[in-house]
């Protein structure tokens, strides 16, 4: 009987310490590091509720995101400041010059913004507004006046707005408009939530917008005193209804998904830095991001890419 109550004590003993050394072992090999990033407005909401996501599972990483433009995000992942860049726009071959390196981890829009008080606007979500339109307002300046639109006999002013910071949503926009952002005319206003205010203080004014600075986040709603405007994708003088997506967030989020709403501008969004990188608290980030982590896109007003896409993505953090 002593003999037994010896081998069960050993092996209580033994068992202890085997769970105190796989404890050991995994406590040891827990993720820990920094990640930080900077860049786009556009990306911004997403990657705060991925890293939120992210260091449930991982507490001792640590990720400092700051907005400030895909320029910035360029710019600063190409000089070492941060381990990830922000960009929403493509990625120019000047910048793959001198190392950029990317994945592409969701997609968003950018979409034309009135005041919802605008005189005309009751006819301006009826009409639309056409692409060329469009270009008359921002690019040549020959459009100045609301009913130049509308054809309302009543001739407000346009009070045009863009970005002052370099920036994807801006870039992407010119690019519709067969320009650059350079050659945007109106009046410069620094990063997303900046040119939102604008047009909502304005009634008179018009501006763009990445969609998730246009939708409220819990209601899926357009926001107070901002309205989309619609483009006339057809240029037949009205929305028709298969035009007609601007309602809610979800409706426009299909609307991009299935290519209703033209690209650009809709558009991918890129994490970027300067040659893939070596940290792996940074490439179990962008692995997670583009798995588990492409849970949280559609909830966060952002469209998935398709799964093949995911797969070339993912490639790359194996391959290159």
């Amino acid at each position: 009987m002593k003999k037994l109550l010896v081998v069960l004590l050993a092996i209580i003993v033994i068992s202890g310490i085997q769970h105190e050394t796989v404890k050991a072992k995994t406590d040891k090999e827990a993720l820990k590091g920094t990640v930080i990033l900077s860049g786009a407005w556009a990306l911004y909401p997403m990657t705060v509720r991925w890293a939120e996501e992210f260091r449930k599972i991982h507490p001792e990483v640590r990720i400092d995101i700051a907005a400030g433009g895909a320029g910035k995000g360029m710019a600063d992942c190409l000089a070492g400041i941060v381990d990830i860049g922000m960009v929403s726009r493509e990625i120019y071959p000047e910048e793959i010059k001198k190392g950029a390196w990317w994945v592409s981890v969701t997609k968003d829009a950018v979409v034309a913004t009135i005041n919802k008080k605008n005189p005309v606007g009751r006819k301006l979500l009826s009409k639309g507004a056409r692409r060329k339109d469009l270009m008359d307002v921002w690019v040549t300046g020959k459009v100045k006046k609301w009913g130049e639109i509308t054809g309302d006999e009543k001739f407000y002013r346009i009070n045009v707005y863009t970005r002052s910071d370099a920036c994807g949503a801006a870039g992407t926009w010119a690019k519709y408009l067969g320009k650059n952002q350079e050659d945007l005319l109106g009046i410069g206003v620094y990063g997303d939530p900046g040119l939102a205010e604008a047009v909502r203080n304005d009634v008179l004014g018009i501006g763009f917008n990445n969609i998730n600075y246009v939708y409220d986040a819990k209601t899926k709603e357009q926001i107070d005193g901002i309205q989309v405007l619609p483009i006339d994708l057809n240029n037949n003088g009205q929305i028709d209804n298969d035009e007609n997506f601007y309602g809610n967030r979800d409706g426009l989020a299909s609307a991009i998904s299935s290519g209703k709403y033209p690209s650009p501008p809709a558009r991918d969004l890129h994490f970027v830095s300067r040659g893939k990188p070596a940290e792996k608290v940074v490439l179990d980030f962008l692995k997670w991001v583009l798995t588990d982590g492409q849970k949280y896109v559609p909830e966060s007003g952002y469209i998935k890419l398709p799964e093949r896409k995911l797969r070339e993505e993912l490639k790359k953090l194996e391959t290159e």
